[in-house]
């Protein structure tokens, strides 16, 4: 086979010294997931392909769940559905225990369809249409209020119901995190939360017995948690004792992090991101301090990243090379941000398949996208690597498979590796049939 004239570039590239934080720059290799060889994979459901790992991730949440658990007596998690959405992946979690959390009547109606029950539902979000709150409420969900237009709304839906509902209220509070989600709930400093609260006992047909607060996502310090723990205890007391109610639990939300690299951070997930140890001894050890005696209200975590995140890998194929005019040296791959949308904010695992001999030098994976933003990966160490050389990114179990755009390209095929190493299709690949589907084409317009 004649290989392809390049022309010549001179470049410094250092192959095999330490960078400044010590770690070697190596291939890392994965031939198999989960004991599957990555080239049956991709023989069986094509490239790119998302495969999941059923062992992963129900280890994760086990994990997870003996963490809190074992510290706090009152411990529930809610699966949430924003984070990845597949019914097989949903499904798993609520086998383990999870209930689901869900934040539009899309993913309401998708979980009562799974066969969720509505009093495992919880209900949160800064939009509910009225038909959907209507609903939630006769199907005994959880809703979490977002604004006082939701108090007016869910008023009248008690009103046509004929009983009260008992609900919570978001809190957006300062713990020293920056930027401070403020948008979502009502703020604790500026006193808004105890306005709300007391609209609500006004109004005798919304029963508060709840507080809810999500601080932000991919959090690396705990204390926040503990911040928040500390203000939300503070404030079910200072409402018990102005208004006589009980609040039967305290909704921390997620925002955990998965052993993902947020870019910006050089230091590797291993020494950057904290144990998840951390997290539930921060949040639990301050509940047990700040609760009066046997007072255990309900502990929700609404954790998603950090379960489904490390479960998840994307296969993706080399389709072609070349030259930046500065000598960098970038690949075409299969996969872009259309279906790897956090690929803007994260600098994932990159491993290759086999491994491909050659000095490593810092590289560009650029996606399939006529788009010059459908870049996947930058400065990552690579070989020269042949066309039809297959990549392996990871973590990517979080939010790509629901963040995922029908741009350009169809959306790839799902699957999902059993316990037992059996290979199941979780999602088919799409075909211009599925993007046909909703579309009406006007008479006078056919050809």
């Amino acid at each position: 086979m004649k290989v392809p004239y390049e022309k010549p570039v001179i470049r410094k590239v250092q192959i095999g010294l330490s960078n400044k934080f010590g770690s070697l720059y190596g291939r890392h290799i994965r031939p198999e997931i989960d004991g599957v060889p990555v080239s049956d994979l991709v023989t069986r459901f094509g490239s790119p392909l998302f495969v999941f790992s059923e062992r992963r991730l129900r280890e994760k949440y086990r994990q997870l769940y003996q963490l809190f658990s074992t510290r706090y007596p009152n411990v529930q998690f809610s699966w949430s559905y924003k984070t990845n959405y597949l019914d097989a992946i949903c499904a798993i979690l609520h086998q383990e225990g999870e209930t689901a959390e869900v934040v539009s009547e899309f993913e309401y109606e998708k979980a009562r369809r799974l066969g969720v029950k509505g009093e495992e539902i919880i209900f949160n979000g800064p939009y509910k249409p009225l038909s959907a709150l209507k609903r939630a409420a006769e199907e005994g969900a959880l809703i979490n209020i977002d604004h006082f237009d939701e108090i007016y709304d869910l008023e009248e839906v008690a009103e046509e119901l004929g009983r009260p509902i008992k609900v919570g209220i978001r809190l957006n509070m300062d713990t020293g995190i920056s930027p401070q989600w403020t948008r979502f709930g009502f703020n604790l400093e500026s006193g808004q939360a105890f306005d709300a609260a007391k609209r609500l006992v006004s109004g005798e047909k919304l029963i508060l017995c709840g507080l809810h607060c999500h601080l932000g996502t991919f959090l690396l310090e705990p204390r926040a948690y503990a911040k928040a723990v500390e203000k939300m205890v503070d404030f079910a007391y200072q409402l018990q004792e102005a208004f006589d109610l009980q609040i039967e639990y305290l909704d921390l939300g997620g925002g955990f992090p998965s052993r993902n690299r947020l870019k910006g951070i050089y230091l590797p997930p291993e020494i950057a991101v904290p144990p998840l140890e951390d997290f539930a001894e921060a949040i639990c050890d301050t509940l047990l301090s700040k609760l009066r005696p046997n007072d255990f209200p309900k502990l929700i975590l609404e954790t998603g990243r950090a379960i489904v995140d490390e479960a998840g890998f994307l296969i993706t194929t080399v389709q072609a090379s070349k030259r930046l005019p500065d000598g960098t040296r970038s690949y075409v791959l299969d996969a872009g941000v259309n279906i790897l949308f956090t690929a803007f904010w994260y600098n994932f695992r990159v491993e290759l398949e086999e491994d491909v001999p050659g000095p490593a030098e810092p590289c560009i994976l650029y996606g399939p996208l006529c788009m010059n933003i459908d870049v996947v990966a930058d400065q990552v160490q690579l070989p020269p690597l042949p066309r039809g050389a297959r990549l392996i990114f990871s973590p990517v179990g979080a939010y790509n498979v629901t963040q995922w755009m029908q741009f350009i390209r169809y959306r790839p095929a799902v699957v999902l590796i059993d316990p037992n190493g059996q290979v199941e299709l979780i999602r088919e690949a799409e075909n211009l049939e599925d993007i046909l589907a909703r579309e009406r084409l006007p008479e006078r317009l056919k050809l």
